[in-house]
């Protein structure tokens, strides 16, 4: 198998630091920004961000109008540039102007040299603040520098800097509370990362809204966003500094610090340049927006390094939180979402009972509760639920059972009718001769749709759908049968999360009702299997995840594949590392084969689906999220996952 470097498939290490800050000593300062950067040179980080002034200390107050510190930190600055070896690096700098107006600027260096100076915006005189005082705004500022020790670069807000072909962008501080942030239109100019060296003191709550500010930011402009503020070495006359430093990625914070420590702190991890470009492309609120004048591009004369490996996780199921209370709160959001929409889709129907299929597995148990759920929201009886078993050659006694306690529980209609004889003689009619084949299989899932339909014509009821995310992916459902619905619940809820959802509701919408938990449970350990061919005794023999593969994978696989646009080599090489000991790369790149083959080639089946509430991102729907011709190749993706595996 290949080595992967992640730069290649767009991710970007950056690093945002806070430096112990020695006020109004500049070459001190230096030195600890120095042996940062050593360290991160060595962590292989392409950009890095310092908080404002860093160089001189942002509380240095009325020493920031002396010559010895000025020019103190005009030869620090001078050291940094010679000696860093990072692509790109944002380090705070009071700087003069040969008029005279002081100006409060990040200075980014790269490559052994100045690659510019963006000054701060939005200079706040308000509670605390005084920066007007010292500082004139950098809105409009336009002036080219040329220096003997550092060499020539304009200092400007409308210039971003190219590291590897990924744009970078510099904010200051206030900049990101302002009403219309340089930031957000450094975006709009192509900027995908904006670093902002900050001095934000600590209040109570003011963490939280800081981090709303940055996430937020993030999410609307769709980059991603590297905070470095000022930490407690700086002066604490009136106000203490925490040394606050996030990076957040398209509305999600996905590294935070500790604040208050009085060492030198370092948070780093990845941004993933490739997702952000896709989801640019594809929002297109984004796109569309007005943009800014031409920005100036500067290139840094350094490209990033090679990342063998990444610092930051991708969990294993993605569609799933992580955090138990998130997790929570998400699954009842879930549910109340797909009630809803059953509801609504009840109403407008002018129906008087909910029909369903009830199988005694995961996804039919999932679409039962919530049609529990619908009748609750809309005060009616449980009774005006129709749960249909419907036993042939395939179905097993557990899943029965499962089925019939299932509706007794709640006290719904249970209503079984068993098909082994009318698919008998359907395959009589055809001149089957017995085989379990397709035809075996489909002839069972029509003929369960056929009675399902029907039978809610007959009690003026609709058809509420169980097939969910994951299997519309595969294409693993019979064309006009278990396909078909009036209304399909689970329409976009992925395999690997429908069993948390199941859990949920059995502990903690179950707990008066331990009859009912029981049988949840029982659902929760069946293993995944249509049951269309006859069980070996006691035991399901047909095991779907043996056939199509395991649902964790492909749902891993789905997930990057609808939300980030990824190619299969970067699925491959993110899946990889996060099933390290779960899955060999042949087990993974032979999977990641069967779900191009199967995602490509059972289009069909999604071009026609029924309607059915979008809970998350990622939606498969026709009219909505994902439209592809029926007729698409696979093979050039195919031919990508042949090429990891002979590399």
């Amino acid at each position: 198998m290949h080595s992967p470097n992640f730069s290649d498939h767009g991710f970007l290490r950056v690093a945002a630091n806070t430096p112990k800050v020695s006020i109004a000593d500049p070459m001190a300062n230096a030195a600890a920004i120095m042996a940062q950067l050593k360290d991160l040179a060595a962590q292989r980080v392409s950009v890095a961000v310092f908080p404002e002034l860093c160089l001189s200390g942002y509380s240095a107050e009325d020493l920031l109008f002396t010559e010895k510190l000025l020019n103190d930190c005009r030869q620090a600055l001078a050291m940094l540039t010679e000696h860093s070896q990072l692509p790109l690096c944002a380090v705070g700098i009071p700087w003069r102007l040969t008029d005279g107006r002081l100006l409060n600027c990040a200075a980014v260096i790269g490559g052994g040299r100045v690659l510019g100076m963006v000054p701060k915006s939005v200079q706040p005189n308000y509670g605390e603040f005084y920066d007007q005082r010292w500082f004139v705004s950098g809105h409009d500022i336009n002036e080219t520098e040329v220096t003997d020790d550092l060499g020539s670069f304009q200092i400007r807000c409308d210039q971003l800097f190219d590291v590897g072909g990924q744009l970078i962008g510099v904010e200051i501080c206030e900049d990101l509370w302002a009403p219309i942030n340089p930031g957000s239109l450094a975006a709009l100019a192509g900027a995908q990362v904006i670093l902002n060296l900050s001095a934000s003191n600590e209040l109570i709550s003011k963490a939280d809204y800081r981090r709303d500010l940055v996430r937020m930011t993030s999410a609307k402009s769709l980059c991603g966003y590297v905070y470095a503020s000022a930490g407690p070495n700086e002066s604490t006359k009136d106000v203490v500094f925490g040394g606050h430093r996030m990076i957040a990625e398209a509305g999600q914070l996905i590294a935070d610090s500790e604040r208050f420590s009085l060492q030198d702190g370092t948070l780093v991890t990845e941004l993933d340049v490739q997702w952000l470009q896709h989801d640019r492309s594809q929002n297109t609120t984004f796109a569309q927006a007005q943009r800014p004048s031409p920005y100036r591009i500067v290139a840094s004369a350094l490209s990033p390094p090679s990342l063998p490996d990444l610092k930051r996780e991708h969990p294993r199921q993605p569609f799933v939180p992580a955090d138990e209370h998130e997790l929570e709160a998400r699954a009842a959001e879930i549910m109340q979402i797909q009630a809803t929409g059953l509801a609504r889709r009840f109403q407008a129907a002018r129906s008087k009972n909910l029909v369903i299929g009830l199988s005694g597995g995961l996804d039919s148990t999932l679409a039962f509760l919530v049609a529990i759920d619908t009748l609750h929201k809309l005060e009616l009886d449980a009774q005006r639920l129709h749960a249909i078993t419907m036993p042939g050659p395939g179905t097993s006694a557990g899943t029965h059972s499962n089925a019939r306690e299932l509706a007794q529980t709640v006290e719904a209609q249970f209503v079984e009718i068993p098909i082994a004889a009318a698919v008998e003689q359907h395959l009589n009619d055809l001149d089957h001769g017995g085989e379990f084949d397709v035809v075996f299989e489909n002839a069972q899932a029509r003929e369960r749709t056929q009675i399902l339909f029907n039978y809610a014509n007959k009690v003026d009821g609709i058809v509420v759908g169980t097939g969910d995310l994951s299997e519309l992916a595969l294409g693993w459902c019979t064309f006009n049968a278990d396909h078909m619905a009036n209304y399909n619940v689970n329409a976009s809820v992925p395999k690997t999360l429908i069993a948390y959802l199941v859990r949920w509701y059995s502990q903690h919408r179950a707990l008066n009702r331990p009859q009912l938990a029981a049988v949840l449970a029982r659902v929760l350990d069946t293993p995944i299997s249509p049951e269309l061919i006859p069980p070996e005794g006691e035991e399901i023999s047909q095991l779907t995840e043996s056939l199509v593969g395991p649902y964790e994978l492909h749902d891993y696989f789905l997930f990057h594949f609808l939300r980030h646009g990824s190619r299969p080599k970067k699925i491959f090489d993110l899946a990889r590392r996060s099933f390290t000991g779960v899955y060999s790369e042949s087990e993974i790149a032979h999977w990641l084969a069967q779900f191009f083959r199967r995602f490509v080639g059972q289009q069909f089946k999604r071009s026609t689906l029924p309607p059915g509430p979008k809970v998350g991102s990622v939606s498969l729907s026709p009219r909505g999220d994902w439209r592809m011709p029926d007729e698409a190749s696979a093979r050039a993706l195919l031919d990508e996952i042949d090429k990891l595996q002979t590399t």
